[in-house]
């Protein structure tokens, strides 16, 4: 596994973000600037070991998983021993290889099976959700070569075939409708039932953050999504988007 670690002596706020399988900095570093300490935990595996920050002190934590990265982050939580302000799942479940709560096991194996440079390039499109949102976006795709690639894959396969009953807690679920990678139906139907979730759902492909500037503008977003429209798709007003 990495860890990319941004920090700057005068901030006290901290997010901690776990990206999902196939990513690096480059997908989400655009959303960073110097108003918070930012730590990201990607490509997982079993080769190199977690690596943390100094101890430092936050009066805010804030805690992202997205896709694979929801069930990431409850698989290594217990080794951080980082207690977060606020929980948010992002078009990601913590049973993420599940016919009804997640991407259906054939098609997680069907992945692993035929990894080539075409089929991810096919992947990253459908990450963005169209052709021309991706052309837009090729600054953030990943710099991952295939064995890379294929060994996290593997490594998160058989570490999820091995995983016990959720018991993480998230503060807010938000589901993308148009979801190309996890079936936007299996997202629906999990975080319907946590009840203790809030459950936000926005007409937006798999990867989200190229609709804001920056984290702290995307937490303030889901922290203030309006409650009685929380199951109703709303458009999130862009700031310095990289999509018109």
């Amino acid at each position: 596994m990495k860890t990319y670690i941004r920090r700057r002596d005068k901030n006290d706020t901290l997010v901690i973000f776990y990206g999902g399988w196939g990513t690096d900095e480059n997908v989400f570093t655009p959303l960073c600037n110097d108003d918070f300490d930012f730590i990201l935990f990607y490509n997982y595996s079993a080769e190199e070991a977690l690596i943390l920050p100094e101890t430092k002190t936050y009066k805010s934590i804030t805690l992202i998983g997205w896709s694979l990265g929801v069930w990431a982050a409850e698989y290594l939580f217990p080794k951080t021993n980082i207690i977060p302000d606020t929980t948010i799942a992002v078009n990601g479940t913590p049973v993420p290889a599940d016919k009804r709560y997640g991407i259906p096991p054939e098609i997680f194996e069907g992945t692993l099976n035929n990894l080539t440079e075409h089929n991810m390039e096919k992947f990253y499109l459908r990450m963005f959700g169209d052709k021309k949102t991706y052309l837009l976006n090729r600054d953030r795709i990943p710099g991952r070569n295939l064995k890379s690639l294929h060994d996290e894959l593997r490594w998160l396969y058989n570490r999820i075939m091995e995983q016990g009953e959720p018991g993480f807690r998230w503060d807010y679920a938000v589901t993308s409708e148009t979801d190309r990678v996890f079936p936007a139906r299996n997202l629906k139907s999990y975080w319907s039932k946590q009840s203790s979730t809030k459950h936000i759902i926005l007409p937006l492909p798999h990867y989200i953050f190229n609709k804001w500037d920056s984290f702290t503008s995307f937490i303030s977003f889901v922290k203030n999504y309006p409650e009685e429209n929380k199951e109703e798709p709303v458009r999130p007003e862009v700031e310095n988007s990289a999509v018109s």
